[in-house]
């Protein structure tokens, strides 16, 4: 099989597994906002997530994806099997204690913690208390996904994508099925989605533990905690797992910003996490998805000197990037409503909900593209073993959107948080690319920007027909029951589709017909 198809199929599995979680994912947040809406412990809630939620990208899954790998890829195809599990065991050592130790400390200074992500919440001492029991609740999550996204990194080195993939629905279900059942029982409190976060993370790392133990780890702890791979993996963690998570980081200025009530308005914390999930529905399953996919290729590939196929790669999965979330960004903006009232207008949640969560989600789209490309080039540094440029960037990308936060907030409220994010993705996206040509030189351009201006078209001509389609078949319908709503929004979803793939095809884009001959 060829490079190229196996990061295609590779990609499939992983992006089919997150597209069930993120439908899963979906159902959660409807149930999350019926019965918690915008209020204040839905806003707590959303507040303590936060910081485990950054680590996980930090420790968990931004480190095994970015760094794990390709120590690990490299060391299979290099070493024998017992050398591959000894440095998998003492890898597992040095990541339990190191997840025990932040844990740990992180239920210590929980109330210290929230009081800097969260200085609004200072003036309300029942919502800060709140949200300081919920974290030090959910602390322990940190430990749990860092030892899921450690499983997965060493299965992804083995080629083996589909169990890691489905773990995040497990965690949905989870966090599904609590609230159905204590929901309304004498447990109306944001409790519940607190400790349905640790069943999900223990449910993902039990899902993996037999894979793992059938491709031969045996775990022994007197493996012991040094290896040279290890020290090599601690030396790239740190400006990797902080290149990785920008957007993370960008999210926790973002929870500062909307703490500020009297400057944001109410609910802005909540909107921004609802809308957050829409943005990441196309980004998981198209971006992250494809760059998880594509990194064990990177890591063979970066090996050879001459980087001919490194390159091709790299032109490949940008196309492909550009091909299936330009569209995407085109259809969650001209949707944004009908998408939010399907999904979450039901219960607590309301149509002031709707409407700042519809408004996040419209500036949010514009950064749609940047930030499923940033996966890719943040991956193609690390696999050249560049760490450095992609930390220099992402403390720029960071400053500029604290900058942009403060200058946005004030005249265009929740919306001015969401556009300062998408503003800072598309200066990390044209600043990684640019060091990249730099580092590599040229990556095929021309070919690139002619497939991107025709997807731009194709886009174009699919979003003038949802709008049309919108205006006169779903607007209107504010009274209308839930049913018809979502019918009619999956035939706009589908004429969408369609328009777009007819246009893609009419103006020759390759990979609709690639896609097309491999049916």
């Amino acid at each position: 099989m060829s490079e190229t198809r196996h990061i295609t199929k590779a990609a499939g599995i992983i992006g089919g597994a997150t597209f069930l979680s993120r439908i899963l994912g979906f159902v959660r947040d409807c149930i999350i906002a019926r019965f918690f809406g915008t209020t204040g412990p839905a806003q707590a809630f959303v507040i303590a997530f936060t910081i485990p939620n950054m680590l996980r990208d930090l420790v968990g899954e931004g480190a095994a994806n970015s760094a794990f790998v390709p120590v690990l890829t490299e060391y299979k195809t290099s070493h024998s099997k017992e050398e591959f599990w000894q440095l998998a065991n003492v890898l597992l050592n040095v990541m339990l204690v190191v997840l025990m130790f932040i844990s740990i400390l992180g239920i210590i200074f929980a109330p210290f913690i929230i009081r800097v992500i969260a200085p609004g919440f200072i003036s309300q001492p029942e919502k800060l208390n709140q949200t300081i029991m919920l974290l030090r609740v959910m602390f322990p999550y940190v430990l749990l996904i860092g030892l899921t996204a450690y499983a997965a990194g060493v299965l992804n080195s083995l080629r083996h994508f589909s169990v890691p993939a489905l773990g995040p629905c497990v965690m949905n279900i989870a966090m599904i099925v609590m609230p159905l059942i204590f929901y309304g029982a004498g447990h109306d409190s944001a409790m519940i989605l607190a400790i349905a976060v640790l069943i999900g993370g223990v449910l993902q790392l039990l899902i993996q533990v037999p894979v793992l133990y059938k491709k031969g780890l045996r775990y022994n702890f007197k493996s012991g905690f040094r290896h040279p791979a290890v020290r090599q993996i601690g030396k790239l963690l740190a400006p990797r797992a902080l290149s990785a998570s920008v957007y993370q980081l960008n999210i926790i200025v973002n929870r500062m910003c909307s703490s500020l009530t009297f400057i944001v308005g109410e609910g802005a914390p909540a909107a921004l996490y609802y809308a957050n999930r829409l943005f990441q529905f196309p980004l998981a399953i198209f971006g992250i998805a494809l760059a998880q996919a594509v990194l064990p290729t990177f890591s063979l590939q970066a090996q050879d000197k001459t980087l001919v196929k490194f390159k091709e790669t790299l032109s490949f999965s940008l196309r492909l990037i550009f091909f299936v979330s330009l569209p995407a960004a085109f259809g969650l903006a001209i949707l944004r409503i009908p998408i939010t009232q399907v999904l979450f207008q039901h219960g607590k949640f309301d149509a002031y909900s709707t409407g700042i969560t519809a408004t996040a989600v419209l500036f949010y789209s514009f950064g749609l593209i940047f930030y499923a490309g940033n996966n890719i080039l943040n991956n193609s540094f690390y696999s050249l073993k560049d760490t450095r440029t992609p930390v220099k960037i992402a403390v720029a990308a960071l400053l500029v959107n604290i900058f942009l936060n403060l200058a946005l907030m004030w005249p265009m409220k929740v919306g001015g948080l969401a556009l300062s994010t998408a503003l800072s993705g598309a200066l990390s996206f044209m600043l990684l690319l640019s060091f990249l040509r730099k580092k590599i030189g040229k990556i095929n351009g021309r070919l690139i920007i002619k497939d991107f201006f025709k997807i731009f078209i194709a886009s174009v001509i699919m979003g003038y027909v949802i709008f049309f389609l919108r205006e006169r078949f779903y607007f209107g319908l504010e009274n209308a029951a839930t049913s018809v709503k979502v019918i009619r929004l999956i035939m706009l979803l589908t004429a969408g589709i369609l328009a777009y793939v007819f246009s893609a095809y009419i103006l020759k884009i390759e990979q609709v017909k690639w896609i097309l001959r491999k049916r």
